[in-house]
Parts: C-alpha cells; structure tokens; sequence
C-alpha cells in the first residue's frame, strides 16, 4: 500500500509540475490613472512629500501632539480597525494551510441488527450463530487536493492582499482621525479668539454707548441715539454666550475623538501666536499610491479581485483528489487490536470534472471578472478623488493666504476708523450712526479674520492628509 500511495503522489506533482500555469491573467495597476502633476502645482520630478513626515514632526504645538496621541491610543473606531486586521490576519493564515493534506482520526463503533427474515438474517445466523453483528473501527483518513490550476495559490494571494488592504483601512482611517483632532483644535483657538473679539467688542460698545448718553443728556442726541447704540451692544453681548456653546461642544466633539467622555480641553497657544507653515513639498501624482492609504487599499483590492478571477477559472478545470484511509477493524472487540490481522487500508486518487454545475461555477467566474473591472474603476475614482483633493488643497493654502492680507488691512483700516470716529463724534464733527457702523464692521471684520486664520490652518492639514501624511 505504501508503494501505491508514493506512486499516486509522485504523478500528481508531475502533473503539477507539468501543467501548473495561470489560468487567468492579471490586470496590472493602471499606469495612466495619475496626472503628471497636480493642477495649480510647478512642474516637477521631486518626489520628496509633506506627506513623508510623521504627524509628531509635521505638527508643531504639543497640545494638538497630546491630543492626537490619546486618539490614536483609544479611539474606538482605530480599535475595531485593529480588529478588523487580526482578523484578516487569521484568514491569512489559514490559507497558508491550503497545500496541507486533510487528516482527521476516527474511533467508530457500530450494531446492525436485521430481521431474522431476511437475506443477511438467515446467512448471519448460519455463519456465525448470532442475530446482530457488531463492528469496530479506528485510524486515520487523509485527503489532499493537487494545485495544479494555481486555485489554492490564488486563495493565498487573495487573502494576503485582503489582509493587507484591512491594515491600509486603518491607516486611512488614522490620516482622517489626525486631520479631525487638528482641524477641531484650530477651530477651538478660533472660537477662544472670537470671544476674547466680542468681549472687547462689548466694552467698546458701552463706551461708546455712555458718550452718547452724555450726549442725551446735554440734548445732543435723541433718545433714537441711545437705543441703536445699546442694540448694538446687545447684539455683541449675544455673541458671548453662543461662542462659548459652540466652545464646549467643539470640546465634546474631541473628546470623542480621542475616546473620552466630555470635557474641557487644555489650550496653552492662542490662534495668533500659530505660524503657519510654507508647505511647499508636494511630490508627484504617483507617489499618492505609497503614500494614501485608500489609494493604496483601492490597488489592493484590485490584487484580491485578480485572485478571484484565478480561484473561480481554476473551477472551470478538473481537480485532482487522492484519498486514503487506514486503520484498525474487528467484528468483536477482543480482536480489535490483532495486528496485523485487524490491519486495513485504502487509497483511491481520481479527477472531477464539473458537468451539470458547470454553468453555475462559469456565472461565479464571469461575476470574478466582472467585479475585477469594478475594481479597476474603483481604482481610478479613488486616484481622482485624491488627485482632487490635494488640488483643492494646494488653491485653498494659496488664496486663503491672499484673502488673509487683504482682511488684515481691512482691520487695521476700520481700527483707525474707530478711532477716527469715536474722536469726531465727541467734537460733534461726526453722527453716531457712523460710530455704530465703523463698530459693527470691526467686529465682523476681526471675527472673519479669526475664521480666515483657522481656515489656513485647516488647509495645510487637509493638504498633509490628501498627500497621505498621519498615519506614520
């Protein structure tokens, strides 16, 4: 029996070895998904990225290090990512298994009791004088199937390629976890500089508002004078309340970030005293493939769908099984370990082909092929979209900078109006509606010009994401 096995064996690796080709052929990433450059970007051959550093080197204040070092430590949805990545990894694994030969042992023990009527009644009660004949059975059985048409490698490469695009999901996840935390940080500097705005803006409106109440008093104004001036300080006033609402939530909002419950948040930095930093590395298109890991998941999906098409066309053709199975069998237990009297084995080895059910596994690999061409264009909707993104981030870094100077000459503009204005108005050479108007426009001016900062900020973080830097 050893010598049929080894022979059943030695001509199914030559049959492997002979006739072990790819059944299917790949579909390579595409090379004419990406750009030669980004829109609004100097042309160049510089490969070095923003996008390569580490989010501990790229960010600069400690408080939004700490912050984003607690979210990459607790937050729930990167836990479950990690998850998702032991889990592929099993899979993974497992499929390493796939050349192994099957064999499980078996103990079986079994009573037959026919009817004394019948054919196998009447010659067991002759042969053996008994009405019931018992049977044991222990060994081993084994199963193997050849990979002669790659289906067990493809599985492989199909869960290599799955596990690896499970670990890419999380570092895409991570990338938009590190730009949220940021972003929310910046805008809460932003809401502290507004309020901080109003608060002042208030006392300058009560000022101004006593002025006028002096001037009332004098019957140099009209009681219509006293009431537009104290609206306008209310409305001011308004402001306060709803800026420290929007603080607190901002502040909930990051707790959930960084998996905490709500709570205040530290800030030691203020919105002026940020430098915003000249990212002026960028790289190449292609290199978003290394660097963005939704880029680089949508390439892997396409491995796994090539892997699938490799598995289901394997289907199409004949496997190859060799089956054997040995053991120890008695009719009666005192003799159920009388070697080599109880010895027995067999072995068999054959190929199936699909017939009947050769439509339904052609349908699965025309659906193989089908979601492979799926994931060529997913591939390439996802290179747009991050093509897309830093473009729109490059446009923003730059006009946000423009929209910047100019608001701050608008300031310092209605600044020396104010004071213009305040100055006239006590030597009677200027109306209070005119005091009131240069007020309201200040407010709102050095309120844009805190939104105007915040939004540079938030640009060269979505800049630093879209060129696939955070999660290093």
């Amino acid at each position: 029996m050893k010598n049929y096995i080894t022979k059943i064996v030695m001509v199914a690796i030559l049959i492997t070895t002979l006739i072990s080709c790819k059944v299917s052929k790949d579909i390579e990433t595409p090379k004419d998904a990406f750009p030669e450059n980004f829109r609004s970007a100097s042309v160049s051959g510089d490969t070095t990225s923003i996008g390569d550093l580490e989010w501990k080197n790229f960010f600069a204040e400690q408080d939004i290090i700490e912050l984003i070092d607690s979210a990459v430590a607790r937050n729930n949805d990167l836990q479950i990512a990690t998850k998702n990545i032991e889990i592929a990894q099993y899979r993974f694994t497992q499929s390493k298994w796939g050349n192994v030969p099957q064999v499980n042992l078996f103990v079986n023990a079994s009573t037959s009791n026919p009817s004394d009527n019948s054919f196998t009644g009447l010659n067991l009660n002759q042969a053996i004088g008994a009405k019931h004949i018992d049977d044991y059975s222990a060994g081993a059985s084994l199963s193997w199937e050849a990979d002669i048409w790659g289906k067990i490698r493809n599985q492989k490469k199909g869960a290599f390629a799955n596990y690896l695009q499970s670990e890419e999901v999380k570092k895409a996840l991570q990338t938009t976890i590190v730009a949220n935390v940021s972003k929310g940080y910046y805008n809460l500097l932003m809401l502290d500089a507004q309020l901080e705005i109003a608060k002042k803006n208030v006392q300058l409106n009560d000022s101004t508002t006593n002025i006028i109440k002096l001037k009332y008093d004098a019957g140099q104004v009209t009681s219509l004078a006293v009431q537009q001036s104290e609206a306008q300080k209310l409305t001011a006033s308004q402001l306060i309340p709803l800026l420290e609402q929007n603080i607190a939530i901002q502040e909930n909002a990051l707790s959930v970030l960084t998996g905490s419950f709500p709570g205040a948040k530290e800030r030691n930095t203020l919105l002026t005293g940020i430098t915003i930093k000249n990212n002026t590395a960028i790289g190449i298109p292609s290199s978003l493939v290394s660097r963005r890991p939704d880029v680089k998941s949508a390439e892997l999906a396409l491995k796994a769908a090539n892997a699938n098409v490799g598995i289901t066309k394997a289907d199409l053709y004949p496997s190859l099984k060799i089956t054997a199975q040995g053991g120890l069998n008695s009719f009666e237990t005192s003799n159920w370990f009388n070697i080599p009297a109880s010895l027995f084995g067999t072995v068999a080895g054959g190929l199936t082909q699909p017939l009947l059910n050769n439509k339904r596994v052609r349908t699965q690999y025309n659906i193989a092929v089908a979601e492979r061409e799926k994931a060529v264009l997913s591939f390439r909707q996802q290179v747009l979209v991050a093509v897309s993104e830093v473009a729109d981030a490059i446009v923003k870094v730059e006009k946000l900078q423009q929209q910047e100077t100019l608001l701050q000459e608008r300031v310092k503009t209605l600044q020396t109006a104010i004071k213009n204005a305040n100055l006239l108005f006590k030597n009677g050479m200027a109306e209070y509606l005119e005091v009131i108007t240069a007020q309201s426009n200040l407010l709102q001016s050095e309120l844009e010009l805190a939104d105007i900062k915040r939004q540079q900020l938030s640009a060269n973080t979505d800049l630093y994401r879209a060129l696939g830097g955070g999660w290093k």
